[in-house]
């Protein structure tokens, strides 16, 4: 085997470096990349002299900062976007969402969303994201095709769909798919049960004996709405949280998405279990859902990464945005503007995520040996001038037309704003396609 040359190595070298880890920023410094992995960080004279036949990328005017983790997505809902606005949960989900699901959704409908999602994430700095939908295995090969890093949700639910006639079917092919497609280099699994109101007791404890066969977790929305908790204690005077613990499915392997009502029970079955919080602000403010007390669970420990969920409820697929109205959110429910300050925000939105994900070892941060998903977003733009602190001007100022260059495990997605494995206008039109089908077909 040959010794491989220092001609094979990348320097990314923007005019600040945000690693995440250890926290801060640092002027003029940059990251060394081999084969898709980070194997140096450090000032640009000193890479440059450590490698001195690498191939230079220079990111004037740009911060470097790990990738985006998306912890909560239903991709293919791009399809969605704009059906149905301005709605309750329930009445969104039960009169429009689920009735045009039982009419649509089937796998060139989840191939067209994924696509359109995946390009919009990359796009806006996504580098990794952990989806909830049906036909799992369709949108993993799309992800696959991309080469985007993903968690694929495979998604449990009593009733019948266009997927699944029952839980049980669910489950068959939720560990058939597991089995066909691995696990790939950018691919993990999660088991998802949607809700505890569409899940029964049995299905549950088997998604969770599942995922624990799987080396996985499991992946579900709990106490999104007040109404929610409402009907569950009316049922059997528990709340959803209390009902899942009692069940034994509650740990650190468990992500709870959207978590807006909690009480001091709630949090203390937090605390106790050590599960994962996906939060999803503006989703939650769209629909009217509430607000997760994100503060509070990250004093208490709890592990937090940010989502945007699906774009039929965002509506856009926006890490920048979601980490900017998490952090001015949490400060006006806490009346405390040092409540999640900007640094914490964009470690939420990075290895916070990661971590929630359980793939902290190899993404969240910019870190020698893990990999070389990497984002250089412009702040030589008048949004972002002048510049103090490149962390606030990322967190309060920054929009998603500023990522400049994009990386995932060392392949670059997007090369000075231009998008290079994929065209927009043929995804936009795929798109306008489906569209038109569902509001004919609707109306």
């Amino acid at each position: 085997m040959t010794k491989k040359s220092l001609s094979d190595v990348e320097l990314l070298l923007p005019e600040w470096l945000v690693p995440i880890v250890p926290d801060g920023f640092l002027p003029a410094h940059g990251v060394a990349v081999r084969d898709g992995k980070i194997v140096a960080t450090g000032h640009h004279t000193d890479l440059r002299e450590r490698f001195p036949e690498a191939q230079l990328t220079p990111l004037p005017g740009q911060v470097l900062l790990p990738g985006f983790v998306n912890v909560h997505t239903h991709a293919a809902m791009t399809l969605l976007r704009g059906l149905a606005d301005d709605l309750p949960l329930m009445v969104w989900l039960r009169e429009h969402i689920w009735p045009a699901e039982g009419r649509f959704v089937a796998p060139d409908f989840v191939r067209v969303g994924t696509r359109l999602a995946i390009a919009e994430m990359l796009r806006g700095g996504t580098t990794c994201f952990n989806d909830m939908y049906f036909f799992p295995q369709e949108a993993a090969e799309v992800a696959q095709e991309m080469g985007m890093r993903m968690v694929l949700g495979h998604v449990i639910i009593d009733f019948p769909t266009t997927y699944t006639r029952n839980a049980e079917d669910a489950l068959r092919l939720a560990a058939e798919h597991i089995a066909i497609l691995g696990n790939p280099a950018l691919l993990r699994h999660s088991i998802a049960p949607h809700a505890p109101y569409t899940v029964s007791d049995g299905p549950l404890q088997e998604a969770a004996a599942l995922a624990r066969q799987h080396g996985s977790f499991l992946h579900m929305h709990v106490h999104e709405t007040a109404g929610e908790v409402r009907d569950a204690l009316a049922r059997d005077d528990r709340r959803p949280l209390r009902r899942l613990h009692e069940l034994g499915l509650l740990n650190e392997r468990f992500l709870a998405v959207h978590m807006t009502q909690l009480n001091e029970d709630d949090l203390a079955i937090c605390k106790e279990t050590g599960l994962q919080i996906a939060h999803c602000p503006e989703s939650n403010l769209k629909l009217g859902s509430g607000i997760a007390p994100v503060a509070t669970l990250l004093v208490q420990g709890q592990g937090v990464g940010l989502g945007t969920d699906g774009a039929a409820s965002n509506n856009d697929l926006d890490m920048l945005g979601e980490l900017r109205t998490a952090a001015l959110l949490a400060k006006g429910r806490e009346g405390d503007p040092t409540a999640l300050p900007a640094k914490q925000a964009l470690y939420l939105a990075t290895l916070g995520g990661a971590r929630a994900l359980g793939w902290e070892k190899e993404t969240g941060s910019l870190e020698v040996g893990k990999a070389a998903d990497c984002i250089a977003i412009s702040l030589d733009h008048p949004a972002t001038s002048p510049v103090y602190d490149p962390i606030s001007q990322l967190v309060y100022c920054a929009g998603r037309d500023q990522v400049r260059n994009v990386w995932v495990a060392g392949v670059q997605k997007i090369q000075d704003g231009r998008a290079l494995h994929w065209d927009d206008a043929e995804l936009g039109r795929e798109a306008q396609d489906w569209a038109l089908r569902i509001a004919r077909e609707n109306s």
